[in-house]
């Protein structure tokens, strides 16, 4: 069983989107451009209310799917298809945008503290044009496992005999969300086929057996391919744990838009103007 090592150490960096939506910013940078088949990482969170009362208004995506995992908070989500929802702590919105929607999330709240993440997931050229779907997982139908040493949210992938609700994907994804006491260490096994990385929400962790820099709150780490990977906590950790097979595809970006050519990019601008974007 190989053991995974540290490729490549990335701090996270200061963004904004939406109408002004203060985040961190770690995949879709210029040290992390795209880890095939993640092409975003977003943290998203502030304590005061105005870097995010002004939420994400209504804007259009095709060619991705997007996974927002909120922490705190609330927000309301509607798009082009007519669903609406709320998401509130521990709720995952896992959207294939496919051909095309038009979306908003707006906050419910007016005070208090915003955290969450939103993962941009590369869709296959031959589910790029599909319609939208969507697989909403409240709270409590994430599953878990727990032990003395460590908690772990799971929204898909498989830990010991304990596995996520998002199953059948093109990517067999991990996501992982964990939880890591002081001077305790979790062993996950990973498909060498797999691009990985690890987001340290805070704390402070040794990966690997091979020493490295230390790792700050609000820090990528990306992964060398492997099949078991060993995490040390120095001190009490709160971390993600994303794995994904590639597609293995040509990308073509236009803002919300991630195609195959820069013809269908321009194709997706055409269709956004004219009407018929979100048209099924």
């Amino acid at each position: 069983m190989s053991k995974i090592e540290i490729k490549k150490i990335v701090k996270a960096l200061n963004a904004s989107d939406g109408a002004g939506v203060k985040l961190k910013r770690s995949i879709g940078t210029p040290e992390a451009d795209y880890i095939d088949p993640f092409l975003m990482l977003d943290e998203f969170g502030s304590e005061n209310k105005d870097d995010y009362l002004a939420g994400f208004p209504p804007h259009p995506h095709r060619g991705i799917e997007t996974v927002t995992y909120m922490l705190n908070g609330e927000f309301e989500h509607k798009d082009s298809t007519g669903s609406k929802g709320n998401m509130g702590p521990g709720d995952i919105q896992w959207m294939k945008t496919g051909r095309g929607i038009i979306h908003s999330e707006m906050p419910t709240m007016s005070d208090g503290k915003l955290l969450g993440f939103q993962l941009w997931i590369n869709m296959p050229a031959s589910m790029k044009m599909n319609k939208p779907k969507y697989d909403y997982i409240k709270s409590n139908q994430k599953t878990k496992f727990e032990d003395h040493d460590k908690k772990i949210n799971l929204i898909a992938g498989k830990f010991e005999n304990v596995e996520g609700p998002v199953k059948g994907h093109n990517v067999e994804p991990i996501y992982f969300d964990i939880e890591l006491k002081e001077n305790k260490k979790i062993n996950i096994k990973v498909p060498e086929t797999h691009n990985s990385f690890v987001y340290l929400l805070k704390g402070d962790l040794k990966i690997g057996s091979k020493n490295h820099e230390k790792i700050n709150d609000s820090t990528l780490i990306l992964l060398e391919r492997g099949s078991n990977l060993e995490i040390f906590a120095n001190k009490e950790s709160k971390f993600l744990f994303i794995a994904g097979k590639p597609i293995g595809e040509p990308i073509a970006r236009g803002g919300p838009f991630v195609m195959n050519t820069k013809a269908e990019i321009l194709q997706a601008i055409q269709d956004y103007n004219n009407g018929t974007f979100a048209k099924y």
